[in-house]
């Protein structure tokens, strides 16, 4: 029982800096709310890790966001925002017969990352300590509490920035916001913390206080990459965040053997799998689940939407889109194309402007079509779901098809091409004539003068 895990997540602030009707924690980066990130990262360390999320504003939306998509997650509400203490306090009592670790952390913290919880709950139960602060070092320390040491190196307390002296404010080690405690002890906490400080609120960076005070062993663990706790307050935040989750899955990618043209145009969410030797050409952006295998070129200008696969050595052309595609081997989608919700085999070729017509905006129904191998479908043609298209047939170029094509079989719908003889010609005499004449209603020759 005392190995088992459970987290405390804060979500239940407005976020006024956002300047927006969506709660803070689901505003969202590759399509993922903040939350999400936090929450997953967390359910990663055990596969039945169970979260209790503290919410507040807007809590209808975020109960409803985590209702649809997540099973391990309890909420509690939290009325009156008191502050980061009085949030935990809300979920002590939905914790009153647990006796494992529980971790508390923040909902706007996308980059936390599982490998750093767990080597923090390591550090926390190899050194059989009561309560673990999760601490990290910046140049500039502006805003964060400060982690204050014994000469034990044991943390005494946290002074946070409106309380630290001139002197305290020097030191560069900080609190982080996340803390590892064996619940059995800390808990009492929570009733006893006071507001006696200058934002009148109850903090939960007392608590370091209050475990000295009854005896408890209080150590901290730093993390040497601070980026992982960038808190989101701001659209500028929420910028940056973007900007740092996505250089850091390209640096994954690239130490992988992926080759990034251009780093600084690319987008690839965190959740992208990219096989080795496949290059990203400029200007791409991969968002959701996605498996590009190896020996792909994906782009320039290419947008992935999620939920998509690409076989090895398939090429995905620029200004393509995909969106719930699985797509063979040696497989290629010229540029300037639409698929979305399809099955295509291998060595398939789709022309350039080819649209997979997938939606039924009456109905708001999606269906899906289904290329075998071996298909080729001619330029500028329209793919209109549901049909399947069976291995080695024709599409022939500016085609609607919208019924099964048997296999190996030819397909034309465009209507038949008219050759009219001299039409231009024709045409360029008649206006040439108009000109000569001044007409330009075609009543040639008629007088106008009043004479």
């Amino acid at each position: 029982m005392e190995k088992e895990i459970k987290a405390i997540i804060l979500a239940a602030g407005k976020g006024k800096r956002m300047h927006s009707t969506i709660p803070k924690v689901l505003h969202e980066i590759f399509s993922k709310p903040l939350l999400g990130w936090v929450i997953e990262a967390i359910q990663r360390l055990g596969h039945e890790t169970e979260s209790i999320v503290v919410i507040g504003h807007q809590s209808h939306d975020v109960e409803d966001y985590l209702n649809n998509n997540y099973k391990y997650v309890k909420t509690t509400f939290q009325k009156d925002q008191l502050g980061t203490g009085h949030a935990v306090a809300q979920a002590v009592p939905l914790l009153s017969q647990f006796r494992g670790t529980v971790i508390i952390t923040c909902g706007d913290t996308p980059l936390i990352t599982t490998k750093t919880l767990k080597n923090l709950i390591r550090f926390h139960q190899d050194n059989d300590s009561d309560l673990t602060v999760m601490t990290t070092r910046f140049d500039d320390p502006t805003g964060y509490g400060r982690i204050i040491r014994s000469s034990k190196d044991e943390i005494l307390t946290i002074i946070e920035e409106k309380d630290a002296t001139e002197t305290q404010k020097e030191i560069q080690e900080v609190n982080t916001g996340v803390y590892c405690a064996k619940w059995t002890k800390i808990r009492h906490a929570f009733a006893e913390l006071n507001n006696n400080n200058a934002q009148g609120e109850y903090y939960l960076t007392d608590i370091v206080r209050w475990s000295r005070k009854q005896g408890l062993k209080v150590l901290g663990y730093e993390i040497k990459d601070n980026r992982e706790i960038y808190g989101i307050n701001s659209r500028r935040n929420l910028s940056y965040a973007t900007e740092l989750m996505n250089q850091r899955k390209l640096e994954e990618l690239m130490d992988s053997g992926v080759t990034i043209v251009d780093p600084k145009t690319t987008y690839i969410s965190p959740e992208t799998e990219i096989g080795q030797d496949t290059i990203i050409y400029p200007n791409t952006y991969i968002n959701g689940k996605n498996k590009i295998a190896k020996f792909c070129k994906i782009g320039p200008m290419t947008h992935i939407r999620g939920n998509c696969e690409v076989g090895e050595e398939s090429k995905i052309g620029n200004f393509v889109e995909l969106k719930n595609a699985k797509i063979a081997k040696k497989t290629n989608v010229c540029h300037l194309s639409y698929v979305g919700d399809a099955q295509i085999g291998s060595n398939v070729n789709i022309g350039a402007g080819t649209i997979f017509a997938n939606y039924n905006s009456i109905t708001k129904e999606k269906k899906g079509s289904t290329l075998s191998d071996g298909v080729s479908i001619g330029s500028n043609s329209v793919i209109v779901a549901p049909v399947e298209i069976k291995q080695n047939a024709f599409v022939a170029a500016m085609s609607c098809v919208t019924k099964d094509v048997e296999e190996s079989s030819l397909v034309m719908t465009r209507g038949p091409q008219k050759e009219i003889k001299n039409w231009v010609k024709n045409k360029k005499g008649e206006k040439l004539n108009e000109s000569r004449t001044g007409n330009t209603n075609g009543e040639i020759g008629k007088d106008t003068s009043n004479s």
